[in-house]
């Protein structure tokens, strides 16, 4: 399930921080929370995969700001949410359309559509963008101890390990042995530093890139994200080119 969710600002035009997925994650927290709290509660169990994700904020028209601090959008503001779980996508949706009032970063917004949209038949070999970045990381000691590595698309661990946690999912969601059929190859990338949180940093990679093999461990990467950190805001990718067919608005 996957939905595009538009909002009208207060104040035109509207700040857009950098470093803003830490107030996406606790605007979807707290939409949750309000509906089904103990949702909210299984969702903060520690090193487990959310099975959700969510993109970057967006707005209709952008452009930086002239002292470079942060983004000012123009028009509506707009980000995109996704989880193959009907109790998540019920919480946050519901959460939203019961108190529509949002205030991000110190913008106000009130939210205006909701709109779920069609999921493409089949995956393998399509071409994707991200909408939010890749987060790939492992360890490796330095100075005898482990460290946290940011990994890149030019290791051969990034794709292992995307693999990986695609199969961890893959159990999650349906239960059973995962397949091992999947490929990526990438077509264009870009790293990204953000704070995830104060004085905590990720380099993550915005992506142009295809992948091949079993369509079901495909849709888990498309509705959960790839790579890690899906639930703070990387991972999201769309299908390249594909014109989005509307569903559902409310």
């Amino acid at each position: 399930m996957r939905f595009a969710i538009r909002l009208r600002p207060e104040n035109e035009p509207f700040r857009i921080p950098f470093n803003h997925q830490h107030k996406l994650q606790g605007l979807i927290y707290r939409r949750i929370q309000r509906v089904n709290p103990d949702l909210s509660l299984r969702l903060h169990a520690p090193k487990v995969p959310k099975l959700f994700t969510y993109s970057l904020f967006m707005a209709e028209r952008r452009e930086l700001a002239e002292d470079k601090s942060s983004l000012l959008g123009y028009k509506r503001g707009f980000f995109y949410f996704s989880t193959p779980i009907s109790e998540i996508a019920e919480a946050f949706i519901g959460g939203l359309l019961q108190n529509p009032e949002v205030e991000l970063w110190g913008e106000k917004f009130t939210v205006e559509e909701v709109q779920a949209l069609a999921e493409p038949r089949k995956l393998s070999g399509k071409k994707f963008v991200t909408l939010s970045p890749i987060a790939v990381t492992t360890k490796r000691v330095q100075f005898g101890k482990p460290r946290t590595y940011d990994l890149s698309p030019a290791e051969p661990k990034f794709y292992e390990l995307i693999k990986e946690n695609l199969r961890e999912k893959y159990v999650r969601i349906h239960g059973d042995r995962p397949p091992e059929e999947f490929e990526m190859k990438v077509l264009n990338a870009k790293p990204k530093r953000f704070e995830v949180k104060p004085g905590i940093f990720q380099i993550a990679w915005h992506l142009v890139f295809r992948t091949y093999g079993d369509e079901g461990l495909l849709k888990v990467g498309y509705q959960t994200g790839f790579g890690e950190k899906n639930s703070i805001g990387f991972g999201m990718v769309k299908v390249d080119g594909r014109r989005k067919s509307k569903v559902k608005r409310r």
